[in-house]
């Protein structure tokens, strides 16, 4: 595609390509926020399964804090882009 081509398409449909632009922002924040919530449920998962074989007097930490603060980000990362890509759609619709 030519940038005439791209530029004529913007000037005639800017709505269109502004909900691109938030779909484009959207999708890999969704999917950051799923991808963490199998890993956590995942990590969980296996922790469980390791407590059950141990004594049950021992107290046992669940999620390390490396990986609590690991997820905390990514759902921090994946909802930014959810509310960008909220904020982005909503220009869109001034345009």
């Amino acid at each position: 595609m030519s940038l005439q081509l791209i530029w004529s398409m913007f000037n005639a449909h800017p709505a269109k390509l502004i909900n691109v632009l938030a779909l484009l922002l959207a999708c890999p924040g969704g999917w950051l926020l799923h991808a963490t919530r199998r890993r956590e449920q995942r990590a969980m998962a296996s922790m469980e399964s390791q407590t059950q074989r141990r004594a049950l007097d021992q107290p046992v930490e669940l999620l390390d804090v490396a990986s609590m603060r690991m997820n905390r980000l990514y759902y921090c990362f994946g909802f930014a882009c959810l509310a960008l890509a909220l904020l982005v759609s909503w220009v869109s619709t001034r345009v």
